[in-house]
């Protein structure tokens, strides 16, 4: 019986990499996608490349978590929400203890929109996975988070909620909150910062 040892492909050149690559030697590209800053800047042809290259590698192996993580920053960048949020949730199926990945399914299922305009049971899932997230990590972003979820779904429909968006919000200073988390959340939520916040 031989034993493989098994290769991902560089998404941008197509040379064979090791499962545990995160940047292709070659070509220095990211070959696993696992934070939305390694998207953020990429051009769409590039996306979509990296896209085509992940459902490849899903298709030989679907239960390739790397992949499904990869494809679905991808895919919340292209602003394919209802994708995005099953890949995350595949990834957490197998990596529960990523509290990135709680805080991304999150935002994704915002669905661009937000919070006021989303419906309460997905808030209320919402508010699940970033308490997951949390159960894992104290960060400062992830409190902040639902300091914007509790003040613009919840303070501005009048429910009473405990604990409050200001309350929150002190929690995520002092876990550490950054003005550039700050910025950077609402760059990805794609909505203006609230005056109160």
């Amino acid at each position: 019986m031989s034993t493989e040892a098994k290769n991902i492909t560089c998404p941008n050149c197509g040379a064979p990499q090791p499962m545990d690559a995160t940047t292709c030697k070659y070509c220095k590209s990211p070959v696993i996608i696992s934070t939305y800053t390694s998207v953020a800047e990429m051009p769409m042809p590039l996306l979509n490349k990296y896209v085509n290259s992940y459902k490849k590698e899903l298709a030989q192996d679907n239960g390739n978590i790397a992949a499904h993580e990869s494809i679905a920053f991808c895919y919340f960048k292209l602003k394919l929400y209802d994708k995005a949020i099953e890949s995350f949730s595949k990834a957490i199926e197998e990596v529960f203890d990523n509290p990135d990945l709680y805080f991304y399914l999150a935002i994704c299922l915002l669905k661009g929109k937000k919070a006021f305009l989303t419906p309460r049971p997905v808030i209320d899932q919402i508010e699940e996975y970033i308490q997951a997230a949390l159960s894992i990590e104290n960060k400062g972003i992830y409190y902040y988070f639902w300091a914007y979820i509790r003040y613009d779904h919840h303070h501005r429909k009048f429910y009473n909620m405990n604990p409050n968006y200001q309350q929150i919000y002190q929690m995520a200073k002092d876990a550490g909150l950054s003005e550039y988390d700050v910025t950077e959340l609402y760059k990805i939520l794609g909505v203006e910062r609230p005056s109160c916040l």
